[in-house]
């Protein structure tokens, strides 16, 4: 619970502190989804003892990972927020019409959803990139693995791309497609960590043929 809370907190701060008020409504909206999103993640894999230990363990991992996820998880999200916010203090751009704010609600939740889904069906869902010897690492292809090899970087990757449109910022499209730019590349260098070390993962790769999206790639 406490993660969560510090993430809405530190989200709060970037994207109200940046926008010099409280009464935007787009950024309540995003809050909220986020915050419901954590919190039913979270309850989702309460009982997945392990699995949590192992999501909090961020210190194990490639070394090229670490530098990845300090633009995934802090840096491109930031940026974002306070682009977003700053644009809705000094106007810098025309407002999006309603439906981009309305398909950023939907494909931000329906990305929420493919992510809590991946975690709840693959129990080496790390928070890094490593082989998990010591917890007797194997191919998942149930669930969402039955149409990607990377459900959960599809998801994070759609929800990145949602967060400009639900706070009405055409600014805030650049960095958030450059944040989504870098976890496609952390897709493809964990791919090949998985061909290249994970036991039967190059005959799931010819099953399971694209990576972040059926029939496209």
């Amino acid at each position: 619970m406490v993660p969560v809370v510090f993430s809405v907190a530190i989200t709060s701060v970037c994207l109200f502190g940046s926008a010099g008020r409280l009464d935007w409504p787009n950024a309540w909206v995003l809050l909220g989804l986020n915050f419901t999103a954590s919190i039913a993640t979270t309850a989702l894999l309460w009982r997945h003892t392990e699995l949590l230990a192992e999501r909090s363990n961020v210190k194990a991992g490639k070394s090229w990972d670490k530098a990845i996820i300090g633009v995934t998880v802090l840096l491109g999200p930031v940026a974002t927020w306070i682009t977003a916010g700053l644009d809705t203090r000094y106007h810098w751009s025309d407002r999006m019409p309603t439906w981009a704010f309305v398909a950023g609600v939907t494909i931000a939740v329906l990305a929420a959803a493919l992510i809590a889904w991946a975690m709840c069906s693959n129990r080496f869902f790390s928070s890094v990139v490593r082989i998990q010897k010591d917890r007797g690492h194997v191919v998942v292809a149930s669930g969402p693995y039955r149409f990607v090899r990377h459900p959960g970087y599809t998801g994070m990757s759609a929800f990145t791309l949602a967060t400009p449109l639900i706070l009405n910022s055409r600014w805030a499209l650049a960095p958030a497609v450059a944040t989504a730019a870098v976890t496609v590349l952390r897709t493809v260098l964990e791919d090949r960590t998985l061909h290249n070390e994970l036991d039967g993962y190059a005959d799931y790769a010819r099953r399971v043929k694209y990576k972040l999206v059926p029939a496209i790639w």
